[in-house]
């Protein structure tokens, strides 16, 4: 079998008399060399620009069938294509089909590249952004502030991610133990905006979880279509938890991000935004400490002088001072009073006295120390009057010293000389 001639043509070879692969691949190249260069259409679905290498690289795919090619081109040809070449632009390019025989790969080697305009893609996402920003759904003050600690992390990823490791491991770094509740889901394709709307509902509605990371690590315009599609937009925004989205790179401007309440622009930056670094707030919460005890003690150290300051004045050392001057007006006026009432006594007294020598004088005691007596009827009452008592009546003498019981024998008149009734 070895010893036969190789086939001369491709049609001529059978199982005992095969080609070689590196014949195969010789005529395919030799093919594709004589084929001209064409012009064809397509849209930028990868592009990521890296300065200073000698050839870029871009695929390029056909809008109705999904076919697509990668795409040599001189980094100043794609420059001079302007600003709009960006993944999702649709472009003209005249090509040249290459044929790579030790890989076996066939690619266009780009000539010249022309914009023909955003984009299916592009074009569509640009008509909903427009859409919902009227709605506002992207307005500031729509934005929910994230918690400082939260209890309990909601993450969206998907299945086996590295975006998963990016936002577990960081967090834990800075903020051990902190807890999550993870929902894995597909992040392209047709499954992934029914699969992270149910994710996001059924996080938004655990009382304990305070915020929720919708992570995906990057990639073309196509594969973040998902997160730009209005049914998730919208899902994001009616949530009550708040939101962070953490899709693409620096690069990568899906929807998700204008409505989150914060956009990362890695999941790696999600896992610093949500979660404080417990070296750093413990070094904070020290320096606190140490300030606010340098402050209460230079704070007492100032109140201890001034009350010093205070003490030190005559009137605290000696309290009582300013009531010395008082204290001797009291005790004249305390003088000056008992002069006055020992005199006023003094007058009084004498007064007194006099009053009782003249009432002394004038008291029927008196009369009858001076020799008179006063008669009274049995019943209490001073006879005045010879008219008052009859003859046989008992009287009552008051005497000066003593009392003595009488009976009238006889009366006579006034003392004008009348002479005694015949009862005497």
């Amino acid at each position: 079998m070895h010893n036969q001639p190789p086939a001369a043509k491709a049609a001529d070879t059978t199982r005992d008399n095969p080609w070689p692969l590196r014949r195969l691949t010789e005529n395919i190249k030799i093919y594709v060399d004589r084929m001209s260069t064409l012009w064809v259409e397509g849209q930028v679905v990868e592009y990521k620009p890296r300065p200073g290498t000698k050839m870029a690289f871009f695929v390029l795919r056909d809008i109705d069938t999904n076919t697509s090619m990668t795409v040599t081109a001189w980094p100043s040809l794609l420059d001079a294509s302007g600003p709009a070449f960006t993944e999702g632009a649709r472009v003209v390019t005249r090509v040249k089909p290459v044929f790579w025989e030790t890989r076996g790969t066939l690619n266009l080697r780009a000539e010249e590249v022309h914009v023909a305009g955003l984009g299916d893609l592009l074009a569509r996402i640009e008509q909903t952004r427009r859409r919902l920003a009227h709605e506002g759904l992207f307005n500031a003050e729509r934005k929910k502030p994230l918690p400082f600690l939260p209890r309990t992390i909601g993450l969206i990823c998907g299945r086996n991610a590295k975006a998963k490791d990016d936002v577990l491991v960081n967090a834990s770094a800075r903020w051990p133990g902190s807890r999550f509740e993870i929902r894995e889901v597909a992040v392209q394709g047709e499954r992934a905006v029914p699969e992270v709307c149910e994710a996001l509902a059924a996080l938004d509605a655990l009382n304990t979880v305070d915020v929720i990371v919708i992570a995906r690590g990057g990639g073309s315009v196509e594969d973040l279509l998902p997160f730009s599609e209005e049914v998730l937009v919208r899902a994001a925004a009616a949530a009550s938890t708040p939101i962070v989205s953490a899709i693409g790179h620096e690069g990568d401007a899906p929807l998700l991000d204008l409505v989150a309440d914060f956009r990362a622009s890695t999941p790696t930056d999600a896992a610093r935004r949500i979660i404080p670094d417990f070296t750093v707030e413990s070094e904070g919460i020290s320096q606190s400490q140490s300030r606010i005890r340098a402050a209460l003690s230079a704070r007492l150290t100032r109140e201890a002088q001034e009350l010093a300051l205070l003490t030190s004045r005559p009137v605290l050392l000696s309290p009582d001072a300013v009531l010395d001057s008082h204290r001797t007006q009291l005790f004249q006026a305390t003088q000056t009073m008992h002069t006055a009432l020992e005199r006023r006594l003094g007058s009084e007294s004498q007064n007194l006295v006099q009053a009782v020598a003249s009432l002394a004088a004038l008291s029927p005691q008196a009369t009858l120390d001076r020799g008179y007596a006063m008669l009274k009827l049995p019943n209490g009452t001073v006879i005045r009057n010879v008219a008052e008592v009859s003859k046989g009546a008992l009287i009552e003498g008051v005497l000066a010293q003593g009392r003595l019981v009488a009976q009238v024998i006889g009366t006579t008149g006034p003392l004008t000389g009348t002479p005694p009734t015949s009862e005497e």
